[in-house]
């Protein structure tokens, strides 16, 4: 584990912190402050330490691509689209500087840009906290040339003593403001939400306390295949759900009727299986579904009590069978990773499943059990049913939660070690 800023004198130090304020926007105001909040207790802890001054950095979604997709989507809809009215909306940091301001009960100055902000560094009164403009204006950012990076690494480093990484969101991005930075400051360690991510993952994909059940859902096998290899190491049990269930079960020569599967998988279906088998992990794939005959949150429900889907019928939720199934393997558990749901839970008539599995997760956890939720909709899952603050952790970072139980280094994380 890298160190954190626990193991570092920060009294009158200058700090320049990387935070995962990427958060939904609309017209200016935040409409999810989850991240945010993550980050509060380093925010607070630096500047009870009498920190010289604390400069906050973050992306916003990627404005030029952001912009472009709901270009093309107006334009398909035949509405008119101001490139930079969306992009004042929606990717700005200043309003969230101003939310921050408030949480701190404490003013938090803005900065237009990443680059040349010494100066209004130098000028905060002691204590004082800065905020740049959205990283991800600048294209040396995620640029693929290391000495592009390198420029805006350099401008960046000349704002901190310290720099400290408290955005685990972007751990497995290779870029400017997180990784870069740790060659040009004289010390890189890690924030309290960094250091909480790696001390519930990594036991999970490394040494977990055992019998563990891993439960993987979500759309599609694809995006889960390092997970699954992972996982097979170290579970007792692995329940697929949600889209990717539908290919396991079409490997094994059942009817799915119209539901989704990925085709130039099966074979790779096929094989976690047969591996499961030899590493003795059990895998409890659906019994019986619910169904609809179109994908709509309006669309009928129908109940199939057995594993067989029929033509006209596409599977949108686990049913009860599978319920009780997930059950048995959940409550007899000491370690739970939870990473995607187990069908259209963003529709009401298919949320049963995924809500009940959630309940299942929460309750091991009331007995003991570690459970790790991670990955954007299995978080939005818990989060929907009020859940979340009965877990033992839930992941801050889609794309890195799901990089590191695949068993792969962290750039973000990597750096700070070297």
């Amino acid at each position: 584990m890298a160190k954190t800023i626990k193991d570092i004198n920060l009294k009158d130090k200058r700090i320049i912190m990387r935070v995962d304020f990427n958060v939904p926007m609309k017209d200016g105001p935040v409409q999810d402050d989850t991240r945010i909040k993550a980050a509060l207790p380093s925010i607070k802890y630096i500047l009870e330490q009498g920190a010289r001054s604390l400069v906050l950095m973050s992306h916003l979604g990627t404005p030029d691509k952001d912009a472009k997709k709901a270009q093309e989507k107006a334009e398909k809809s035949g509405l008119p689209f101001n490139k930079e009215e969306y992009i004042e909306a929606k990717h700005r940091m200043k309003p969230v500087a101003l939310y921050l301001s408030e949480l701190l009960n404490k003013p938090v100055e803005f900065a237009p840009s990443c680059m040349g902000q010494l100066e209004k560094v130098e000028a905060l009164p002691q204590g004082g906290i800065l905020m740049l403009e959205n990283t991800r204006f600048h294209k040396e950012e995620k640029s693929k040339d290391s000495s592009e990076q390198d420029v805006l690494a350099k401008e960046l480093a000349k704002y901190g003593d310290v720099f400290v990484n408290d955005a685990f969101g972007t751990a497995h991005r290779k870029h400017a403001s997180n990784v870069a930075i740790t060659k040009f400051v004289p010390n890189s360690v890690a924030g309290f939400l960094m250091e909480k991510e790696i001390k519930y993952l990594e036991p999970v994909s490394t040494n977990p306390d055992k019998p563990m059940t891993a439960i993987i859902g979500g759309a599609k096998v694809s995006s889960k295949i390092g997970v699954l290899d992972n996982l097979l190491k170290n579970s007792s049990t692995i329940i697929i759900g949600g889209g990717m269930a539908y290919t396991f079960l079409k490997a094994q020569g059942h009817k799915i009727g119209k539901s989704l599967f990925e085709k130039d998988y099966l074979g790779v279906a096929e094989k976690l299986l047969k591996d499961a088998e030899k590493a003795g992990v059990k895998i409890l794939l659906p019994e019986d579904h619910i169904c609809s005959e179109e994908f709509s949150p309006d669309a009928k429900l129908i109940k199939i009590d057995e594993k067989d889907i029929p033509d006209n019928m596409m599977g949108m939720d686990i049913g009860e069978k599978t319920i009780a199934l997930c059950e048995e393997a959940i409550l007899n558990s000491k370690t739970i990773v939870w990473n995607g749901p187990m069908g259209v839970f963003e529709f009401e008539a298919f949320s049963h499943g995924t809500a009940e599995v959630a309940k299942l997760v929460a309750k091991a956890t009331e007995k003991g059990a570690i459970s790790v939720v991670g990955g954007g909709d299995s978080v939005a899952a818990v989060n929907k049913f009020d859940l979340a603050g009965k877990m033992s952790h839930v992941s801050t970072g889609g794309g890195a939660s799901l990089e590191f139980l695949e068993g792969k280094e962290l750039p973000g994380i990597a750096s700070l070690d070297k």
